[in-house]
């Protein structure tokens, strides 16, 4: 028998909440706050947390944190249940690990599809980190890049954001990878005098949000959908454990990631010491290569987002466009830009 710890601080709802899950065949254990959540969890070991997040004592976040921080509790599934339904709120929990976010009131039949799917999800994932080299959800194991993205797809968290949303932000908790599956993203830092420094380009099929995969250590830069983006996320503590079971893909991703290291030093290199007409024509090729899969295609790019990735002023970025233009690198239609001429944007100096 699933043992599930419900933790809600409203004694009639918990109560209800109790009744439903018993009658259903899961063993209950019941916390009116945080504290007590935390103890239990740590004491009896539970397969699932359903947890509410305003709660006197510690807050849901809180009740999350502190099992996510503890190497016996950090792989129990973990579904919040609040009231609170803004889109912020909904993501906050999510990277901090959460597994699953239901917002009251939910139908009882909502509640038991979440349960079921979290806890066999789980049995999925404890049969793969056991080293079953067979089947885990219909999919072999994990031995390339590729199946990871696969897996991604087919097991993680899915998201949405429409143009110009905030992904996640600085400072805030990175428990999660992503991967995504529609869309183009920008990661951005600001300078002392909060200008908007755009400092990578993610697109379709591209990793998001990697830090330390052993501490949770806070996001160093915010991340912003530059159109309507679609991403698959999965807690950090799974990918770990798949690479830490699969040296090839470890191998892969670690090339992938030494070329990002590679593009971003050749951008601060570009942004230091280069032309102005070279630093736009080297943006535009990137954007190019990130945005468009039709290389023909027009580049729908803000110029400011242009001039953050030159680094240089959008005053400047407009005049030099122009100048492409006239000499048929580019043309501009609509105020979308499409390269003409990409191996004369190369020899641009």
């Amino acid at each position: 028998m699933k043992k599930i710890l419900l933790v809600e601080d409203d004694t009639s709802l918990r109560e209800n909440i109790a009744e439903l899950l018993e009658l259903s065949g899961f063993s209950v254990y019941s916390a009116s706050n945080g504290r007590i959540a935390v103890d239990m969890a740590k004491k009896n070991l539970p397969d699932l947390v359903l947890c509410d997040i305003m709660m006197p004592e510690m807050d849901g976040y809180g009740v999350l944190e502190q099992l996510s921080s503890d190497q016996n509790t950090r792989h129990i599934p973990f579904i919040f249940v609040s009231a609170k339904t803004e889109k912020q709120d909904v993501r906050k929990g999510m990277n901090l690990g959460a597994d699953d976010y239901l917002t009251k009131p939910f139908e009882e039949e909502e509640l038991l599809t979440a349960i079921r799917c979290r806890l066999e999800k789980a049995e999925q994932m404890n049969a793969m980190f056991k080293g079953h080299p067979k089947e885990v959800g219909g999919e072999q194991e994990i031995r390339s890049l590729n199946e990871l993205k696969n897996f991604f797809d087919d097991h993680g968290n899915l998201f949405s954001f429409k143009k110009d949303e905030t992904i996640y932000n600085k400072g805030e908790h990175s428990n999660m990878v992503y991967l995504i599956l529609k869309g183009v993203v920008k990661s951005c830092g600001l300078d002392e005098e909060g200008k908007e420094l755009i400092t990578s380009i993610y697109s379709e099929d591209d990793f998001l949000g990697f830090t330390s995969l052993t501490d949770h250590l806070p996001y160093q830069e915010y991340t912003v959908a530059m159109e309507a983006v679609e991403l698959a996320g999965i807690s950090k503590e799974k990918v770990k454990a798949i690479l830490e079971d699969n040296k090839s893909v470890s191998l892969e991703l670690m090339d992938v990631i030494a070329e990002n290291l590679t593009s971003i030093k050749k951008q601060l290199l570009q942004m230091a010491y280069s032309s102005v007409r070279k630093k736009t024509a080297q943006t535009l090729l990137v954007f190019s290569k990130a945005i468009n899969k039709d290389k023909h295609g027009p580049l729908k790019i803000a110029r400011s987002d242009l001039a953050g990735v030159a680094g240089i002023a959008t005053e400047s970025l407009i005049r030099t466009l122009s100048d492409f233009k006239n000499e048929g690198l580019i043309a501009i239609e609509n105020r979308h830009i499409m390269v003409v001429d990409r191996d004369a944007l190369e020899r641009v100096h």
